[in-house]
C-alpha cells in the first residue's frame, strides 16, 4: 500500500499576511475607525484596539477628559471588529478567504448593534487608550460581547461595555 505524498505546511509568513489582510479589509468597512485614528494590534487571534490620543477627543477641557461619545464609539468599534474577525477566522486560517487584493467581497456583512451599554468607571485621561473585546456568545442570529478599556494599567479600567448584536445571514438563502 502506497502512502499519499506529504504536503509541506504553509509558510507562517503567508498565514500572517492573510490574517493581516483580512483584518485590514474588515477595518476598511468602518469609516469611523480612520476618522478617530483607531488601530488594531493583532497577536494571533487576539485583537487589542488602540485609540491614540488626539485633542479632538476631549469632551471636558477643564479636566481634561475624553468625550463619552468618543469612548463609547471606541468600545463599540472594538466589539464589532473582534466579533467580525472571529466570524471569518476559520476561513482565513484555511485559506478560503485569500489575501489577494482582499476586498469587501467574500467578507460577511458586519453585525448590527441591538443594544450597547457603557459603564464609565473614571474619566479617560488625555493619553492613548486600549480596549479588548471578549465574545461571550456568538450564534447564528445573536451575539453578546463584553469590552474593557484602559489607559496606563490593564487592571485600572476607565470604561467597559456590554453589547448585543444581530448577526448577518450566513448565506444568501437565509
Amino acid at each position: 500500500m502506497r502512502k499519499a505524498p506529504r504536503t509541506s505546511p504553509e509558510p507562517v509568513a503567508q498565514i500572517k499576511e492573510r490574517r493581516d489582510a483580512a483584518l485590514a479589509a474588515l477595518i476598511a468597512q468602518v469609516p469611523m475607525i480612520a476618522f478617530m485614528g483607531i488601530r488594531f494590534d493583532r497577536r494571533g487571534d487576539e485583537l487589542t484596539a488602540v485609540l491614540p490620543f488626539a485633542d479632538k477627543l476631549i469632551g471636558n477641557p477643564a479636566l481634561p477628559a475624553l468625550h463619552g461619545g468618543a469612548t463609547a464609539t471606541f468600545l463599540e468599534t472594538a466589539a464589532i471588529i473582534e466579533l467580525s474577525f472571529q466570524m471569518i477566522w476559520a476561513d482565513v486560517e484555511s485559506g478560503a478567504l485569500a489575501p489577494a487584493g482582499m476586498s469587501m467581497q467574500g467578507l460577511p456583512t458586519l453585525p448590527k448593534t441591538i443594544d450597547f451599554t457603557v459603564d464609565y468607571l473614571r474619566p479617560g485621561l488625555p493619553r492613548d487608550a486600549y480596549a479588548r473585546a471578549r465574545v461571550n456568545r456568538s450564534g447564528r442570529r445573536y451575539a453578546s460581547v463584553h469590552v474593557e478599556a484602559w489607559q496606563d494599567h490593564r487592571d485600572r479600567l476607565f470604561a467597559q461595555a456590554t453589547a448585543h448584536f444581530l448577526m448577518p445571514p450566513q448565506n444568501a438563502a437565509e
